[in-house]
């Protein structure tokens, strides 16, 4: 199955930013532990990681044809970009919302989704394992 890992702004500065909150992995610390984690074995993963709206629809829709399944941590982007949004819903590509921290326990602003809605699941706080937890959602759907 080929796999779609999409993170969001300020991800990039994974294992810096607040570790009390994001842990200590860099981003790519995590994508690579994801990668070689052995639940996923046979999957071909691209990942993709940017501060900029525009550049994460354009991946979302070039990369459509090719990803099986999306995993997505829009990071700020979650609570309010409808453009984001509306990529996801037009590209009818499984996708799953994943978050780091817990974000129903957080800021109030950071409690809404507006991507949730169009994707399968979201799943939120369990640190680097809802990566895990999106990729075992998605090979549900194609077992």
């Amino acid at each position: 199955m080929n796999i779609l890992v999409i993170n969001g702004p300020n991800l990039n500065l994974l294992g810096t930013r607040q570790p009390e909150i994001y842990g200590n992995d860099t981003l790519e610390e995590l994508m690579m532990w994801l990668q070689t984690s052995p639940i996923s074995t046979d999957h071909s993963f691209k990942f993709f990681q940017s501060n900029h709206e525009g550049e994460l629809i354009d991946i979302l829709q070039d990369e459509r044809h090719w990803a099986n399944g999306i995993i997505i941590n829009p990071g700020a982007f979650t609570h309010y970009s409808y453009a984001i949004r509306d990529a996801i819903a037009a590209i009818q590509v499984p996708t799953v919302e994943v978050h780091l921290s817990d974000i129903l326990n957080r800021e109030e602003f950071r409690r809404i989704s507006v991507i949730a809605p169009v994707c399968i699941k979201q799943i939120s706080g369990l640190g680097k394992d809802g990566y895990i937890e999106g990729l075992k959602l998605l090979n549900e759907l194609f077992v």
